[in-house]
């Protein structure tokens, strides 16, 4: 049983949460996504509202242990801030007497910030005792730990699982939330129940389609993962992105899918390109006929209807993995069509985080069409897979 924030007695404690507040930052460093930093915001507010004084700890990027000026917080922090109302105090260092002195300043109600985690390599430390060690660093500011950030659960990390361990902790209202929708997927789906996966590399969803192919009923596969699924069947496929090596384990695949009685649905069209350009010349053709030197990068329109057909009578719906080079116009239509036809229908509909729900943003679609948008791309493709997260397991109270 994970316990929730609302039965901690929060009043005049301290309490560390730990978000995800990895957000995307152009050249400049400025956000261009902020849809984690608001996810986070909840939980934070119902802390600070029943007189809490908050901790956030975060990461952001991929620092090599050590202190990064371009993966700083300070942008999140001034976000947080924004979106707060409120001052979101940012501290120099990740843990240390800085830290401690920030803990102590603070009055109920305040929230404050300690610098990236990941600047600390004993975050990311396969050695417990490192972890450990952190932990016990960061144990000594506060009363409660609550764990936030579904982006991360997947990991055993310092700030994860080993200050869950060193304090009594509890569920944040993010993580209750995602734990919930996907136990919900994993246990009980309403039926039909449609997976569209998407993304680059077959390599990457192995093992969520493994485990789906026990539960799903269709699958829909797009993306540059589709061409391994068309060279599957013979045809040649350019200079499409492809995984040679995983010709043979996805007809494997397929042949399993076909016992068991799962459809998998692959483009009949595509939009080709002569080279990965923004202003590459583009033609539609059908999904066998891709020439020589040219490159599949997003589904076609009759691949577009075909995938909104398959989810008209869906009851669950999952995606996770764009349709195409979304980020560039000419190759967004196919990402844009799938969003849109799972707004239109009647079922539970889970965006599974990543690149599907930066997506949704960036083109524009109301989040409110769907049941729930994912923060955390890795870890509900690990939970899809059916492994335990180590994040979720360590919150269980026996």
């Amino acid at each position: 049983m994970i316990r929730g924030i609302d039965q901690l007695d929060v009043a005049g404690k301290t309490v560390i949460v730990r978000s995800d507040l990895n957000v995307p930052l152009d050249d400049q460093g400025t956000i261009t996504d902020d849809g984690r930093i608001v996810a986070s915001i909840p939980t934070i507010k119902s802390l600070i509202e029943r007189g809490a004084k908050v901790i956030i700890l975060a990461h952001l990027g991929r620092p090599k242990g050590a202190p990064e000026a371009k993966y700083s917080l300070a942008p999140a922090a001034k976000r947080l801030s924004e979106l707060l109302g409120q001052h979101v105090e940012l501290c120099a260092t990740t843990s240390g007497q800085p830290a401690v002195e920030l803990a102590a300043s603070l009055s109920d109600g305040d929230v404050a910030m300690l610098e990236n985690v990941r600047f600390d390599a004993r975050e990311t430390s396969k050695d417990q005792a490192e972890r450990a060690s952190l932990a016990a660093e960061w144990a000594k500011l506060a009363d409660f730990y609550v764990s936030d950030g579904f982006g991360v659960v997947h990991r055993k990390q310092a700030s994860v699982t080993d200050l869950a361990e060193a304090l009594p902790h509890a569920a944040g209202l993010l993580v209750e939330k995602e734990a919930k929708v996907f136990a919900k997927l994993l246990a009980d789906p309403d039926r039909p129940y449609v997976v569209i996966l998407g993304g680059s590399k077959v390599s990457d969803k192995l093992g969520v389609v493994e485990n789906l192919l026990k539960s799903v009923d269709r699958l829909l596969v797009g993306g540059g993962m589709a061409y391994t699924f068309l060279a599957a069947q013979g045809f040649s496929v350019g200079n499409s992105l492809l995984e040679t090596e995983m010709i043979d384990t996805v007809k494997d695949l397929v042949a399993r899918a076909t016992d068991n009685g799962v459809e998998i649905v692959v483009p009949v069209d595509v939009v080709i390109a002569d080279e990965f350009a923004a202003d590459a010349n583009t033609q539609v053709v059908a999904a066998s006929e891709i020439p020589d030197g040219w490159m599949g990068l997003d589904i076609g329109p009759k691949t577009r209807e075909l995938f909104a057909a398959k989810l008209g009578d869906a009851k669950t719906v999952v995606w996770n993995g764009p349709m195409g080079v979304f980020e560039m116009q000419a190759f967004a239509e196919g990402t844009r069509s799938v969003a849109v036809a799972m707004t239109k229908i009647d079922a539970t509909t889970v965006i599974g985080g990543g690149d599907s729900a930066a997506a949704v943003r960036l083109l524009g679609i109301d989040e409110a069409g769907f049941t729930h948008i994912s923060t955390g791309g890795g870890a509900s493709l690990e939970y899809l897979e059916g492994k335990t997260l180590p994040g979720l397991a360590v919150l269980e109270d026996n």
